[in-house]
């Protein structure tokens, strides 16, 4: 049964850190690659990090050099290291498996909020 649970969000200053984790049932985390993905008012969710399963790294421009994505293939985690945090940085995030998330109306855990402000 597909389920992910995310954790670590809360309130932040700018400049501030943040680590999410993301656990995640082993029918999503076998995937090839896992994501972290946010979504703020009024706009899309977006991807912001991704990771294969052998530890390759991919990042959106706008958070490459803060955030730093690991996985454990052993506990079928999957983390996020938020460091340099801005307010734009504000949203939901959520982890998801790349091709669970490129699915219609697909399978998505509840996130985590992580809002950045003074």
């Amino acid at each position: 049964q597909a389920q992910l649970v995310e954790s670590g969000g809360g309130l932040v200053q700018p400049g501030g850190s943040l680590r999410l984790s993301c656990a995640a049932s082993g029918s999503i985390f076998n995937d090839y690659a896992m994501g972290w993905y946010r979504q703020a008012p009024g706009k899309q969710r977006e991807l912001v990090a991704s990771i294969t399963r052998g530890s390759s790294t991919n990042y959106a421009d706008s958070v490459k050099g803060r955030f730093t994505i690991s996985r454990d293939n052993v506990k079928n985690t999957v983390n996020l290291q938020m460091n340099s945090l801005k307010p734009e940085d504000t949203a939901v995030y959520y982890c998801n498996s790349l091709s669970m998330a490129a699915i219609k109306d697909g399978y998505w855990g509840q996130g985590t909020q992580v809002t950045v402000s003074s």
